[in-house]
């Protein structure tokens, strides 16, 4: 960490401390970049939308996990009545119809958890059923099932759930770190906003004391005319700078209300109190290892988990066309208990055992390469993306990397441009005394030492601005605070789920 700048302006930094940008009267209310971003972070439209990106993304994965819980269900019939001809079959073996007419009632209550391994259920089944046969006389009769227990389980299938146990967590990951990306978006967008009101200041300022050298210049240069010592026409030229400088007062009035509305509106600032913007101008410069950002980089940000995202998704679309159209099956097995009387508890006496055990199969005879196509437009696939995403991590680590070489390069640039200031604002002075003693009396040389002097002054905060944007920018792409020399993290409890 080096000492504070000693150079920068004196002058450029203590105009702001009595600026007030705003018509009213009343005492301004000071504000900092650092407090400009927390409140940003409090109330801007971008914080709020952020966090309901969270939000969505979090109860998504809660959901995803909460499948995999066991999950308990009632369902019934309250009644079904049902009249129709029914097959019946004597002892002897012959068959016929008979009329009947029934009203069944029922109500089971299921136990289930999925297996997402295999892709398969486990379920516990209870439940009771009443038949009221109304034919002949109302006959009532339970069928009760004290326990089933089965299992079933998809043989040579597409498992969306292996698939799942694998994307959602990293999804999930992703969404916690575009979240800290986002609020970063914000630092940066909040400087934008920030320097904006800023360069309007520097405007105004600029255009006032123009306005006032040039009313001097000016009432000094007519009685110079009257006195024959200069000519008509730079005694026309002061006159016109000096309309000129009334414009840019106008126009600097107006730049800085419109600044001023969009500074407040995008950190949703309601109070119309006045506001006054200190210049973040005391840096304690510090450099950064390129190599260590590119890592930190690697090990950190959302864009890294979109590239294993993106190529998980393609091996999994593989691997669903593999599965998808072949040879299918499904195990199913049941083994339970199982009673029927006239009455409930007898139903429950003495139960006697129900056992359940299919495989149903599917196999295509001749589907004329339409799953071989598949096949091939997925593998296919996923060799674009494996490609895409090759390039574009080049791409990423090399962004990053020359990023940080030219955050390296502020402290000289803002150093250059704090002396470049000094110099003109030195040159004006002088230039200015000069023509106000009369050893010189070209107007063209005190209107370009005027240019300089506002041009200068300008960069500077131009630079400062450049600094603090690079700054923001590269804790974005790292997600890694290299003042503090730690990742940056967040408090999941701070979004208020």
């Amino acid at each position: 960490m080096k000492a504070l700048l000693s150079i920068f302006p004196a002058m450029t930094i203590a105009i702001f401390t009595s600026v007030n940008i705003s018509y009213a009267q009343e005492r301004a209310h000071p504000i900092t970049l650092d407090e400009a971003i927390d409140i940003a972070k409090r109330q801007s439209a971008d914080a709020l939308n952020a966090k309901q990106l969270f939000r969505s993304s979090f109860w998504e994965f809660r959901s995803f996990r909460a499948t995999y819980l066991p999950g308990l269900s009632i369902d019934g019939t309250i009644p079904d009545v049902q009249t129709m001809f029914q097959k019946y079959t004597y002892p002897d073996g012959s068959v016929t119809y008979v009329h009947q007419q029934n009203t069944t009632y029922t109500a089971n209550i299921y136990l289930n958890q999925k297996i997402g391994i295999t892709g398969g259920t486990v379920f516990l089944r209870t439940g009771l059923q009443r038949l009221d046969n109304h034919i002949d006389s109302t006959v009532t009769s339970y069928l009760s099932t004290p326990i089933n227990i089965g299992y079933t389980q998809p043989l040579f299938q597409y498992n969306p759930y292996r698939w799942d146990r694998k994307l959602q967590p990293l999804k999930y990951d992703q969404a916690k770190k575009r979240y800290i990306e986002d609020i970063e978006q914000l630092s940066m967008t909040t400087t934008n906003y920030f320097f904006g009101l800023l360069q309007s200041q520097v405007d105004k300022e600029i255009a006032l004391t123009n306005l006032k050298n040039y009313d001097t210049l000016y009432h000094i240069a007519k009685g110079r005319y009257q006195l024959g010592k200069i000519a008509e026409n730079d005694l026309l030229q002061l006159e016109l700078d000096f309309l000129k400088a009334q414009a840019a007062v106008d126009n600097a009035n107006l730049g800085v209300d419109n600044a001023l509305f969009r500074f407040k509106s995008y950190l949703r600032i309601k109070d119309t109190s006045a506001i006054e913007l200190v210049p973040p101008a005391n840096i304690s410069f510090f450099a950064i290892n390129p190599v260590k950002a590119v890592e930190e980089a690697s090990k950190n940000t959302s864009a890294v988990l979109d590239f294993q995202r993106r190529l998980l998704e393609a091996a999994r679309d593989v691997n669903k066309a593999k599965m998808d159209g072949r040879f299918d099956a499904n195990l199913t097995a049941v083994f339970g208990l199982t009673q029927s009387a006239s009455n409930i508890p007898d139903s429950y006496k003495k139960p006697l055992d129900q056992q359940q055990l299919g495989l149903q199969f599917s196999v295509p005879i001749v589907d004329w390469g339409v799953a071989r196509g598949k096949i091939k437009m997925a593998q296919s696939q996923e060799e674009i993306v494996k490609n895409s995403v090759e390039q574009e991590l080049i791409d990423f680590r090399r962004n990053i990397y020359l990023k940080v070489v030219q955050f390296n390069m502020q402290e000289r640039q803002i150093m250059i441009a704090a002396k470049s200031d000094t110099v003109a604002s030195k040159s004006y002075d002088v230039t200015k005394g000069r023509y106000l003693i009369g050893k010189i009396n070209s107007i063209l040389d005190l209107n370009n030492a005027q240019i300089e002097t506002d041009n200068a002054r300008k960069g500077y905060y131009n630079a400062l601005q450049t600094y603090w944007q690079g700054y923001y920018e590269i804790r974005k792409l790292t997600l890694y605070d290299f003042r503090k020399n730690e990742p940056l993290q967040f408090n999941i409890k701070d979004i208020k789920l």
